[in-house]
């Protein structure tokens, strides 16, 4: 059928990455097709194998073109084509007679259904990387290679999977729209990293006809199939927000300050050294998270001393003497690391960020060392990542010491950086005063808002619970604010909140001066402070 299909619906969802698209629909959901049966067992189990095979070197492969923290995502798909257990069921049916792609779509299947109707967040979270292992995996099978989506086009289905973002080229522009995913999810964070404008929880519709999408990811708004006029109105929309982005970059090179000239301090996060390579120090106030998993995930297992102080000293060299933040290993939760995180029943509540550290000593000592022989080469301080006792710090402390006299002894030049903490667990946040000890205080907005409101940062059955504006997470933001007060201790905010720009100015009226947002973010946050007045919290 051809022509000019009929204008279609405007859907309203969930903004997850700010920014508009326009282009051609892409419908994401469509599986690899039936593969005929050899009737050989023993040729079907080889096919299995040949193809899992396959499927964990394209995985490995995309592993080493994406950023560190996308490649701590992969690495639950490596592990899960690796595991046995999953594998084991379905070569019991292709050696009942089973082909493999029908046996491991229904194993897979099962599986699926399993994590989905899991109590706990952590697997239910995982669901859309099993989806991705399957569709992977019969593709393999089927011969058949994925579909690359044409430049600029508008991925559109009922979820996203993860490699189906990274695999897909987005210099050209494009978006994202779906009926069901979180903002909270995976894919959202790598859409907000990169620019590509997404909304979420537009509900289940039909896409068998749709040709043409427009997405606001500031809205949530997607309408599909537009008529001339609202190509139109989103053109000249499109055309303004790209004056106001060119304006905002006026900004960068400016104090960040509000209308009324209160000084706030604007800081960037990182999750890899790389990524300082193509900015300019003197655009921020410094690094107020450099998370460290991505040296954890390497080919050769856990990093040694002297990898890891190369990499804190280049961004410590890099901020010339501004404040850099480095958090140590949070691994656990949805970060597993593997040869160091367990298997639990509830990672989110289990042996994870600073628990997991002092668990293992001597793998927390080396990332110590390094840490204190790299201070002396700029301005860093050391953060723990999930403390939720006074004592956490207190052992963490001690440690940190003994490392440094130990350096000492060694004849090595060390010093002992400030030791502070992410508040994200509630219990900090509640009695901030049981944590004077730690040097300074800086907000989890992720963490702290899904464990505030039992809502899992993942789960698109919950998204809408998990808004950082929640009355309940901003009075504990305004409690870890007096806290810190009272103890004569900055704090600071890392996470999403702090950039998003409906957020922020309720976060100012708590009494926040300080945030650390993504570097993509940083002209767009200075931008709109320059045009906050204190007391406008929305």
């Amino acid at each position: 059928m051809t022509g000019t299909p009929a204008p279609g619906p405007e859907l309203i969802g969930r903004a997850a990455s700010p920014g508009l698209a326009a282009g051609p629909v892409v419908v994401v959901d469509v599986l690899a097709g039936d593969v005929a049966a050899s009737g050989d067992a023993h040729a079907e189990a080889a096919n299995l194998t040949r193809a899992l095979e396959t499927a964990s070197a394209q995985i490995a492969g995309l592993m080493e073109t994406v950023e560190p923290e996308a490649a701590e995502m992969l690495e639950f798909q490596l592990a899960m084509l690796e595991d046995e257990e999953l594998t084991a069921p379905v070569r019991a049916a292709i050696a009942d007679g089973s082909s493999a792609a029908a046996a491991f779509a229904e194993g897979l299947d099962a599986v699926i259904a399993d994590y989905r109707a899991s109590q706990d967040e952590y697997f239910r979270a995982r669901t859309a990387d099993l989806a991705d292992i399957r569709e992977r995996v019969l593709r393999a099978l089927s011969g058949k290679a994925s579909e690359a989506p044409v430049a600029g086009a508008v991925l559109v289905g009922k979820d996203l999977t993860p490699t189906r973002f990274l695999e897909t080229d987005w210099s050209a522009g494009g978006g994202i729209a779906l009926a069901d995913g979180s903002p909270s999810s995976h894919v959202a964070m790598l859409a907000r990293a990169r620019g590509v404008p997404m909304v979420t929880g537009l509900g289940a519709f039909d896409t068998s006809d749709l040709k043409e999408a427009l997405v606001d990811g500031d809205s949530g708004r997607v309408r599909f199939n537009p008529d001339e006029a609202a190509r139109r109105q989103h053109a000249e929309r499109a055309q303004a927000l790209a004056r106001e982005a060119e304006a905002a970059k006026t900004y960068l090179g400016r104090p960040a300050a509000t209308a009324c000239g209160v000084p706030i301090s604007v800081m960037i996060n990182v999750a890899a050294p790389e990524e300082v390579d193509a900015l300019d120090p003197a655009h921020c106030d410094g690094i107020g998270l450099m998370r460290t998993e991505f040296l954890f995930h390497g080919a050769g297992g856990l990093p040694d001393e002297d990898s890891q102080y190369q990499a804190y000293r280049k961004v410590l060299e890099w901020a010339g003497g501004r404040s850099v933040t480095i958090r140590t290993l949070d691994a656990g939760g949805d970060k597993p690391v593997p040869g160091l995180t367990v298997e639990e029943s509830n990672p989110f509540l289990g042996c994870r960020g600073i628990r997991l550290s002092l668990r293992r000593p001597e793998v927390f000592r080396v990332q110590l060392r390094a840490l204190a022989r790299a201070g002396c080469r700029g301005n860093l301080q050391v953060m723990l990542p999930m403390v939720s006792m006074p004592e956490e710090i207190e052992a963490a402390a001690r440690l940190l010491d003994t490392c440094v006299a130990e350096l000492h002894a060694e004849g090595h030049e060390a010093v002992r950086p400030p030791l502070g903490i992410m508040v994200e667990v509630p219990a900090v946040a509640v009695t901030p005063e049981r944590f004077a000890a730690a040097a300074f205080f800086s907000i989890g907005s992720n963490d702290l808002t899904q464990y505030v409101l039992a809502a899992g940062r993942n789960s698109p059955d919950v998204a809408e619970l998990g808004r950082a504006d929640d009355p309940a997470v901003l009075a504990l933001v305004a409690s870890t604010l007096r806290g810190g007060a009272a103890a004569g201790l900055p704090v600071s905010l890392c996470g999403d909140a702090g950039s998003d720009l409906a957020v922020l100015p309720k976060l100012l009226a708590c009494g926040l001066r300080r945030v650390s947002v993504a570097p993509a973010a940083l002209a767009r946050v200075k931008a709109a402070l320059a045009g906050m007045r204190l007391g406008d919290d929305g």
